[in-house]
């Protein structure tokens, strides 16, 4: 995603808890063409959100786009995994962008523009075993969005939904292999994996450029986007 922005030439805030992996997404966006500024984040931290935005702000100026993309999933049962994981998915994947979107807001509406997207999950429509805190923040997140819409009608200010379905990433990487056995069986079971195709990222990037390049007055709600299925498998 932030790739695809810096080849708008766009100047490309970057934030995550994984500071590490920032010099690599740097080095794609201003290869792209954009101007990469890098700082650390933690979403569930109000006051790294504050540092960051503070930060960006002074090296590339008022934030008028803001993509909240940061997710993890804990698979379980109810009744078998610690609530703090619960907890822990709420935190980043609901309250998180909740928070960011509440900072980023006040400039936006200053300006009479700017886009909010929020990053949800065909689990929404489609909800899977063994993610229950998953599901139920990305499906908080997205009654939450269809109020902010409404809140911020005339504003110049946009709140739109991007839904993936599956995608290739690290999301998962860090899962027990006995419990993702048991996702994968149960995924099969009630028939959520009709075949193993998947997106590239840039698929979901190419979704959230065309949110945040849509012509003023045009408010795109919901963009759901799936991988097809690949010819032979």
């Amino acid at each position: 995603i932030a790739a695809a922005l810096g080849a708008l030439g766009w100047k490309i805030a970057i934030g995550a808890r994984r500071t590490d992996a920032l010099a690599e997404v740097g080095k794609a966006v201003e290869a792209a063409g954009g101007r990469p500024f890098a700082h650390a984040l933690d979403v569930t931290d109000p006051e790294s959100i504050e540092r960051f935005f503070a930060a960006t702000e002074q090296a590339l100026g008022p934030v008028d786009v803001v993509v909240n993309n940061a997710g993890i999933g804990l698979p379980g049962l109810l009744h078998e995994m610690p609530i703090d994981n619960v907890e822990r998915e709420l935190a980043t994947n609901l309250l998180g962008p909740i928070r960011v979107a509440r900072r980023a807001l006040p400039t936006m509406l200053a300006a009479r523009r700017g886009d909010l997207v929020f990053i949800s999950s065909m689990n929404v429509v489609e909800p899977r075993p063994f993610q229950l805190g998953y599901t139920a923040a990305k499906a908080g997140l997205e009654g939450m969005v269809s109020v902010l819409r409404r809140d911020l009608e005339g504003t110049g200010v946009r709140a739109t939904v991007v839904r993936p379905g599956a995608t290739r990433s690290e999301f998962g990487f860090g899962w027990d292999p006995s419990i993702l056995m048991r996702v994968i069986d149960s995924w099969k079971e009630w028939g959520y994996m009709r075949h193993l195709d998947m997106m590239e990222g840039a698929h979901v990037a190419h979704a959230v450029v065309s949110v945040v390049t849509a012509p003023p007055g045009l408010h795109v709600d919901v963009v759901q986007v799936n991988p097809e299925r690949k010819p032979g498998s």
